[in-house]
């Protein structure tokens, strides 16, 4: 009995750890939305081994501030760069941040160029440990570098420098299936060099938009944190026009609704739920920590049981938007009035919360079956007897 306790209060606290570190992935919501993505040129590719992390706008003290892109060795063989990305979420603009993974997740749709077009990874491929650069996306000298491939990448997306998804003027582009699978699976953090490379381009005041209008001195390195060398490259041109004051007034009208394959930061709980009309506006639940009672046949049902709970609850969601998506298009070309408008988002509201309850109550059950679920015999134990 005791050592069951001691498993529920493990279990519980593993599923605590996992909804704060999502919520701390995501630590602020801005009013306006970050520049374009500026014109630079990627440099060379300092030896094998090193991935490609695109550059990015970040935030702090009222100001966004470009991170440079940067070659970095990966926390170990296998796995790729998710970039983050900005995304509105109602009321603001929200930051998801990248990370290591043996496939490449949702980054919002954002072009961000050197095989990062928008969707997936076109810059190259793993062979066992050995990383193989595709040598018409990145600048590789074959000299240093000599695993490479070409092939030729078809652009299809239309080439923006937008920096953002959804809100006014952003990305339309919603995760599919396959990326959702990825946000659930294994994720890896940015390592360490990664989070000195952040920090560097902070503390730089030239770095702000403020102080480039979007074009920053230092748009990519030959590795992280190494800003004063001579492979250090400079923005060629700001991705669009920018002045902070235009921008704080400009992003604030929503056109489409935040990805959501990815955990909202915390908020006041009846804050939250106000906020919450439409599927599209449930956060999403990182993926149930795999049970360990001991009994590794049950473990594998209740696996299979969450897994299919959460598919079964993705498909309702988007049926759900699916069908409040077509309410709307009633309306507007109906040409409803305010009242008539207020009425259907009302109803929304509804049909929203009550399936977030009942979603809610189907994975308290599942991890109820879990708390109680009969210990498995420990052999040795036994014996001992």
């Amino acid at each position: 009995m005791l050592k069951r306790s001691i498993l529920f209060t493990l279990f519980a606290f593993i599923v605590l750890a996992c909804t704060v570190t999502a919520s701390a992935q995501i630590g602020i919501s801005v009013s306006f939305g970050p520049p374009s993505l500026p014109v630079y040129e990627q440099p060379l590719c300092p030896q094998d081994g090193y991935l490609w992390a695109p550059g990015y706008w970040a935030y702090d003290a009222d100001d966004y501030f470009w991170v440079p892109g940067t070659w970095v060795l990966p926390p170990q063989p296998g796995l790729f760069w998710t970039p983050g990305y900005w995304a509105w979420a109602g009321e603001g603009f929200t930051f998801y941040d990248g990370y290591w993974g043996p496939e490449v997740g949702f980054y919002g749709g954002i072009n961000y160029g050197y095989g990062y077009f928008g969707e997936g990874y076109e810059g190259g491929r793993w062979d066992h440990d050995r990383f193989f650069y595709n040598r018409s996306v990145n600048n590789v000298n074959e000299t240093v570098v000599r695993n490479v491939y070409n092939t030729t990448v078809v652009n299809n997306t239309n080439i923006t420098r937008v920096s953002y998804n959804g809100g006014n003027g952003g990305t339309s582009a919603r995760p599919n299936a396959s990326q959702e699978a990825v946000a659930r699976g294994r994720r890896i953090p940015p390592v360490a060099a990664q989070a000195e490379h952040l920090q560097a381009a902070r503390s730089n005041p030239e770095q702000r938009a403020s102080a480039n209008r979007g074009k920053p001195p230092v748009a990519a390195t030959e590795k992280p944190g190494a800003f004063r060398d001579r492979g250090v490259i400079a923005a060629r041109e700001a991705g669009a026009p920018y002045s902070p004051e235009r921008g704080r007034g400009a992003n604030q009208s929503p056109v489409s609704q935040p990805p959501v394959n990815q955990q909202p930061r915390a908020e006041n709980g009846n804050q939250q739920a106000n906020r919450i009309v439409h599927p599209n506006d449930i956060p999403h639940r990182e993926a149930m920590p795999a049970p360990n009672t001991g009994n590794e046949k049950a473990d594998r049902k209740y696996q299979q049981q969450m897994e299919k709970m959460q598919a079964k609850q993705d498909q309702d969601r988007q049926k759900l938007q699916q069908k409040q998506d077509q309410d709307h298009q009633k309306i507007a070309q109906q040409n409803a009035d305010e009242a008539r408008k207020q009425q259907v988002e009302q109803r929304h509201q509804q049909q929203t919360q009550q399936m977030q309850q009942r979603q809610e109550t189907q994975q308290q059950r599942i991890q109820q079956r879990v708390q109680h679920a009969p210990e498995r015999p420990n052999p040795k134990e036994q014996r001992g007897n």
